[in-house]
């Protein structure tokens, strides 16, 4: 009985340790709704592949308190996006404008699909083309046949 007394006072400790502090409750609902919303839409500057309402990083939390002090002060989420487009680039958007310099980053996927069908279809077709080549005839066979023996003859 003590051995089953130790061993849960124990697992309760070990537990306890894991734990850790509750996030505080949010002032106001409705702003961390839209904060929320806003940030699944931009990118986590640190992670990168991680949208900054998803990271934990340090200058994330920073960002979540910019962004939720500018819906505070009546800002729009186009106007929240522009001032952080402004800061950090379009990098900071999951999804960037389509514009010159983003060409390559829209299109690029599509162009590489492209070149990989035409590759495709260039390989079947010379693999086609070898396959449809005309057997040998008895004459060039016989000359094809002598000239495997006059290679084995010499080695």
């Amino acid at each position: 009985m003590k051995f089953f007394l130790t061993l849960l006072l124990a697992l309760h400790c070990a537990l306890s340790a894991q734990a850790n502090e509750a996030a505080p409750l949010a002032e106001d609902p409705v702003v961390e709704q839209r904060l929320i919303t806003i940030a699944e839409e931009l990118r986590c500057l640190v992670c990168q592949n991680e949208s900054l309402a998803g990271s934990r990083a340090d200058l994330a939390n920073d960002l979540r308190r910019e962004v939720r002090s500018l819906i505070k002060s009546g800002k729009s989420d186009a106007e929240i996006k522009e001032f952080l487009v402004s800061r950090y680039g379009d990098f900071v958007l999951y999804r960037p404008p389509v514009k010159p310099t983003t060409w390559l980053l829209w299109f690029g996927p599509l162009l590489l699909l492209l070149g990989a069908i035409w590759l495709l279809i260039g390989i079947i077709r010379n693999g086609q083309k070898q396959a449809n080549t005309p057997a040998l005839d008895a004459a060039q066979r016989a000359k094809a046949q002598a000239l495997l023996q006059e290679t084995d003859a010499s080695k």
